[in-house]
C-alpha cells in the first residue's frame, strides 16, 4: 500500500492500518470486532453494576474486581476508537498528540492492570493464609490506596514516553503497522538514536510488570504452602477453588503478553497478520474474558448475575 503525504503532513500526523490486503473485507472483519467490543462494554460494565448495587459484595475481593473491570473497560475504549474508524471510515490518519494520548492510555492501563492483579493475588494471600486478620489488613481505606498507588506507579512511569517520542524527528514512513498507537512502534520510525527509549522502556517493563509477576508468583507459592498444610481435602480444595478466576484472570494477561513479545522477537518470518492477530489478542482477549471467567467461576457474583436478569424478566411480565 503506498500513501503520498507532503513533508508538513508529515509533521502533523501518522497513518493507522488495518489488515492490510484485505481493505476491502473490513466491513465484515468489523463484526467480530464489534461483537467484541459489545461484549467487553456489556461484561465489565454487568460486573461493576453488580458490585455497586449489591451491599453483600462489597468486600475486598469485589473492590478489586471491581478496578479489574474499569481498567479493562478502559483498556477497551482506548483502541476503540481508532480500530472502528478504519474499519468503518477508513480513517487512517491520527494527528501526533492524539496518537501520544492514546499511546499513554493503553500502556498505562495495561500497568495498571498488572497492578491490580497483583493486589488481587496479595487479598488471596492474606484470605488463605491469615483469614483472621483479613478484615483488619484489607481495610477500605487500604484498598483506596493500593488502588491510587497502581494508578500513580503506571501513569508516572509511562509519562515520560511521549515525551520520549516527540524528542524525535520521523523523517521515515509515518505508516504504523497497527489500528493504534504503541511506543515501540512508533520509537522505529524515528531518523536518530533510541536507545534512550529502549533502555528507558525496558526499566518500566523490568520494575512493572517483571516485579508485580515475581510477587505473584511468590504470593501463590505462600499460598500453596498453607492449603498443603491443611488436613481436610474438602478445605484444600475449598480454598483453592477460591484461587481459580484470579489465576485465570493472571493467565489471559500474561499469556498474551508472553507470545507477543516472542513473536516480535523470534516470529520475523511469520506472516504479518500472526503480529497483527496477537496484538489485538493482547489487547481485547483479557477484557473480554475476565468478566467471563468470574461471572462462571465466582457463585456469588454468578448468582447475584442470575438474579439481576430474573427481575428485568419479572418486570417484562408485568407489562
Amino acid at each position: 500500500m503506498t500513501i503520498s503525504y507532503n513533508s508538513s503532513l508529515q509533521k502533523a500526523t501518522f497513518f493507522l492500518t488495518g489488515f492490510q490486503g484485505l481493505e476491502d473485507l473490513h466491513g465484515w472483519i468489523s463484526i467480530p470486532f464489534c461483537f467484541i467490543y459489545l461484549t467487553v462494554i456489556v461484561g465489565n460494565l454487568t460486573i461493576l453494576h453488580v458490585i455497586r448495587t449489591d451491599v453483600t459484595l462489597h468486600e475486598p475481593m469485589y473492590y478489586f474486581l471491581a478496578m479489574l473491570a474499569l481498567t479493562d473497560l478502559g483498556l477497551c475504549l482506548s483502541t476503540l476508537p481508532t480500530v472502528l474508524g478504519i474499519f468503518w471510515f477508513d480513517a487512517r490518519e491520527i494527528g501526533i498528540p492524539a496518537c501520544f494520548t492514546q499511546l499513554f492510555f493503553i500502556h498505562t492501563l495495561s500497568l495498571v492492570e498488572s497492578s491490580v492483579l497483583l493486589s488481587m493475588s496479595i487479598d488471596r494471600y492474606v484470605a488463605i493464609c491469615n483469614p483472621l486478620r483479613y478484615s483488619t489488613v484489607l481495610t477500605p481505606t487500604r484498598i483506596v490506596r493500593m488502588g491510587l498507588t497502581s494508578m500513580l506507579r503506571s501513569a508516572l512511569l509511562i509519562l515520560p514516553l511521549p515525551f520520549l517520542l516527540k524528542r524525535f524527528q520521523y523523517c521515515r514512513s509515518h505508516v504504523l503497522a497497527h489500528a493504534y498507537c504503541l511506543h515501540l512502534e512508533i520509537m522505529k520510525l524515528a531518523c536518530s538514536s533510541i536507545i534512550v527509549n529502549h533502555i528507558y522502556g525496558l526499566f518500566v517493563v523490568a520494575c512493572t510488570v517483571g516485579v508485580d509477576s515475581l510477587l505473584i508468583f511468590l504470593s501463590y507459592a505462600l499460598i500453596l504452602r498453607t492449603v498443603l498444610s491443611i488436613a481436610s481435602r474438602q478445605e484444600r480444595l475449598r480454598a483453592l477453588n477460591t484461587c481459580v478466576s484470579h489465576i485465570c484472570a493472571v493467565l489471559l494477561f500474561y499469556i498474551p503478553m508472553i507470545g507477543l513479545s516472542l513473536v516480535h522477537r523470534f516470529g520475523e518470518h511469520l506472516p504479518r497478520i500472526v503480529h497483527l492477530l496477537m496484538s489485538y489478542v493482547y489487547l481485547l482477549v483479557p477484557p473480554l474474558m475476565n468478566p467471563i471467567v468470574y461471572s462462571i467461576k465466582t457463585k456469588q457474583i454468578r448468582i447475584r448475575i442470575a438474579k439481576k436478569f430474573n427481575f428485568v424478566k419479572s418486570l417484562r411480565c408485568f407489562r
